[in-house]
């Protein structure tokens, strides 16, 4: 018997779809698919989220200073003309950093595994690409969700059944973070 669900998919067809439902639950919350493509997603991102609970806590900070460009009051980089050839002005800054910690850091490459990449649009620029940020999922599970199941022991996730599909009479369940 196969410790898995093959859901009717070649190895890298199911692969890609695993990450892609894992990837849109985390950063969702909940989505709607079939029974068994749940019940696989469960175990990824349950496991997922054991490992951002135990190493949330587990990073130094760090001051550092850093080159940023001048800017003007409209946002653009202030050029200074130096041996007749224009150059950006830098200002030096101190700021403070989280540095991982080994384990941290592995469990970070862990997650960057199975995680696609999310892309933020905001509502009034449907469909630009301007102003358009990147979402860094690892960074999400450590600062937002791995706070709130802090105190808990497994069981983060909830599998609701709804209804059966109309085409082909599979169960639909809401799978979504407890």
């Amino acid at each position: 018997m196969a410790g898995y669900r093959k859901l009717s998919r070649t190895a890298s067809q199911r692969k890609a779809l695993l990450r892609n439902q894992v990837t849109n639950l985390l950063y969702h919350g909940k989505i709607v698919t079939t029974e068994a493509k749940a019940k696989e997603i469960r175990g990824i991102a349950e496991g997922l989220i054991a490992m951002a609970v135990r190493e949330k806590d587990n990073f130094e900070t760090v001051k550092v200073t850093a080159k940023v460009a001048r800017k003007d009051a409209n946002g653009k980089r202030v050029k200074e003309v130096v041996d007749g050839k224009k150059v950006t002005v830098y200002d030096e800054v101190e700021k403070e950093i989280k540095k991982d910690l080994p384990s941290r850091l592995h469990a970070r490459r862990q997650m960057n595994r199975v995680f696609y990449a999310v892309t933020e649009v905001p509502k009034e620029n449907k469909g630009k690409k301007a102003h358009t940020k990147k979402i860094d999922m690892a960074q999400k599970m450590f600062d937002e969700i791995a706070p709130k199941y802090e105190g808990r022991n497994g069981g983060y996730t909830r599998i609701i059944k709804i209804a059966q599909r109309k085409g082909d009479g599979a169960m639909k369940v809401l799978i979504e973070l407890v």
